[in-house]
């Protein structure tokens, strides 16, 4: 049995790419039941945010790369140009990688906190579609419980660095005063709800929620004192907006560069500031062609990002120990668990030859044997029984020459010379 981890991420692949990788909400009951269906993989999970796709598996026989080859398939893509930018992990790696990725360890920012929620949310559902069972819960558990521990033990969340602050932060260079700045925000998930947050921190002059959903949007909107609308209002809305943010989990661009055009002319060529932070991507990358618009994906954030981690960077050494240690421990347990079954199994075998010869025991007590006969009897019958099967393995492999097998013999039953009796 094999735990895998397999996927692309910002340091391995554009946002072409990624976005190409992507799983949508809708898609991800399907596609974990599909590959169920057509790999030997007992156990599987898909994170998908707009830095990775990562598809988590227990197999009983390792089979990364027809995992990799469905991943090509389900996503119609050629797997030479997958297979280039894809990473493999597995067993340990796998948990070790795991685990740095839900402490932010592995995140475009140091120590972001949304990857966590992100991968709860993976394993909520793979619950769902019933592709989670023993092992691959127990590896989630420990790998929320090792990101717990980094979170507290750490100050490697402690600085306010995220894609979303380095959204605002890009947007304070661009704009001196945010307070005469008007926003567009599109979408109404976790990192637009940071960026609205950030935005109201700075004093921004108003804030518009753009959302498929008006109740959404509204909620998101309430609690910054900003105006909700639904994403076909946008139009009207955007020649007002200097700053424009998007992340939804649209498969097709919702701006397009004839509307970008339109509202450019509606402000007499005021420039207009644009991120976006989705994959797919939410804006039309000819946007970027239009004079007076700085059109930015999540992949140009990095200097941003870069001049933020520095506060993080000396608590990046201590979380890595602690991923180590709760690696290592989560394997040590999983090594202990593969033995309850042989230990289960043998002791079954002895708890039924001590019935045995109990019983006996106790008729030929009632047949008049004197109990000093009968207790000898007894623990002989116990002893023959329970060493036969050892002893006839023993025999066995000396005559096979399996030396190791002799030594781990030796160390099993503690014959190493030094032990005491008891």
């Amino acid at each position: 049995m094999s735990f895998i981890a397999l996927g692309i991420n910002h340091k391995t692949a554009s946002v072409d790419v990624r976005e190409r990788v992507a799983f949508t909400p809708d898609q991800m009951v399907e596609a974990l039941r599909q590959l169920c269906r057509v790999h030997p993989t007992r156990e599987a999970a898909i994170l998908s945010t707009c830095n990775r796709s990562e598809l988590y598996l227990h197999q009983d026989h390792p089979e990364a790369e027809a995992v990799l080859d469905w991943l090509a398939r389900y996503h119609r893509l050629n797997i030479d140009d997958l297979r280039a930018c894809a990473y493999i992990h597995t067993d340990s790696e796998a948990v070790r990688h795991m685990m740095r990725v839900a402490s932010g360890l592995d995140s475009m920012v140091l120590g972001e906190p949304q990857i966590l929620g992100q991968m709860k949310s993976a394993y909520a559902v793979a619950r769902e579609a019933g592709s989670v069972g023993p092992f691959l819960g127990r590896l989630f558990q420990a790998t929320f419980s090792t990101a717990k521990t980094v979170r507290t033990d750490t100050a490697i969340g402690e600085s306010p660095v995220s894609v979303a602050f380095a959204a605002v932060s890009l947007a304070k260079q661009i704009f001196s005063n945010l307070s005469r700045s008007q926003a567009l925000l599109i979408g109404a998930g976790e990192t637009i709800t940071l960026v609205a947050r950030h935005l109201h921190e700075q004093g921004v002059k108003r804030i518009v929620v753009a959302n498929r959903t008006l109740e959404r949007a509204s909620l998101l909107a309430e609690q910054f004192g900003a105006q909700a609308i639904l994403l076909a209002d946008i139009p009207q809305e955007l020649a007002n907006c200097d700053i424009v943010i998007s992340s939804t989990a649209s498969q097709l661009p919702i701006l397009g560069k004839g509307a970008v055009e339109q509202a450019l002319k509606a402000r007499k060529h005021k420039p207009m500031f644009m991120v976006d932070i989705a994959v797919p991507r939410d804006i039309e990358p000819q946007v970027s062609e239009l004079d007076d618009v700085y059109l930015y994906t999540v992949d140009d954030l990095h200097e941003v990002i870069a001049e933020n981690l520095k506060s993080r960077q000396g608590a990046a050494q201590a979380a890595e120990e602690l991923v180590s240690t709760g690696a290592q421990e989560f394997m040590v347990k999983l090594r202990e668990l593969a033995a309850v079954d042989v230990l289960r199994a043998y002791r079954q075998r002895a708890e039924q030859t001590r019935d045995d010869e109990l019983l006996r025991a106790r008729r030929l007590l009632a047949s008049g044997l004197p109990a000093e006969e009968v207790l000898a009897q007894l623990a002989r019958g116990l002893t023959n029984k329970l060493l036969h099967a050892p002893s006839v393995q023993l025999k066995k492999f000396s005559a096979e020459g399996r030396i190791e097998a002799l030594a781990m013999a030796e160390e099993l039953f503690a014959l190493n010379g030094n032990q005491e009796q008891s």
